[in-house]
């Protein structure tokens, strides 16, 4: 008979969850084992937050399924979308910019599933672990890169390019084929597209709708599918 404390709720996660993954791609399946076996594992409903701006960042996280939105909060109390992360990507890395608190809020975009550890194990992970930390600062130098074209374009665009623009990068990020396009693969609405380009909602609606009356976009329920990414190209630079 066996007399073992009860196993946890939880099935025991595979290590093929994280072998294609880039910061554990070079790893050997012992590795991840071990990895795997100091991981916490959550779902979370869409509209939760996985961490807060400003909490202590006791935890850092591998976004397995679903879509985040990185929110962070104006001087004046606005809540204003900084950028998606997609599947498959860490977060709430504050320790790979010397920080102990969270810099921005995680809200799921969709029903997402993570893994979490404690950040006491992030200088373990990049010492033992060949490729972690190269990937994990290749994805931090993304980010900044991102955060860093969207300030330029604030600064040099007219709306209907930044408008554009971010419906290119959402597309190149999460984008999957459908009839008649490409749709953006998680709920966006139109509130969160003015927050990305800093334009206002009327704006992001009106050129929203006059690109879907050129037959550009379409968009309904929450959804936004591309129907002329070729179109949308020319309109984010101008012409």
């Amino acid at each position: 008979m066996n007399h073992d404390a009860p196993r946890k709720t939880l099935p025991r996660l595979d290590e093929s969850l994280l072998t294609h993954l880039p910061p554990f791609s070079r790893l050997e399946r012992k590795q991840i084992r071990t990895i795997l076996d100091q991981a916490s594992s959550r779902r979370y409903d869409a509209g939760a937050h996985i961490f807060d701006e400003g909490a202590a960042a006791e935890r850092f996280f591998m976004l397995l399924d679903g879509y985040v939105r990185v929110v962070r909060v104006t001087a004046t109390g606005e809540q204003v979308t900084a950028l998606h992360i997609p599947s498959g990507q860490l977060l709430g890395i504050a320790k790979a910019l010397g920080r102990d608190t969270y810099p921005a809020t995680a809200v799921t975009a969709t029903e997402s599933i993570a893994l979490s550890w404690p950040t006491r194990l992030w200088d373990t992970f990049l010492a033992e672990y060949d490729g972690f930390a190269t990937e994990t600062y290749k994805t931090l130098g993304h980010r900044v890169g991102e955060m860093n074209n969207r300030i330029v374009e604030l600064a040099t665009q007219q709306v209907e390019q930044r408008v554009a623009n971010a419906l290119l990068r959402l597309v190149n990020q999460t984008g999957r084929k459908v009839e008649g396009g490409i749709e953006i693969d998680f709920p966006i609405t139109r509130q969160d597209l003015s927050e990305l380009t800093a334009t206002t909602l009327h704006t992001a609606s009106r050129l929203l709708s006059g690109w879907e009356k050129m037959g550009l976009v379409e968009s309904k329920r929450k959804r936004i599918k591309v129907c002329d990414p070729h179109a949308l190209v020319l309109l984010s630079q101008g012409r």
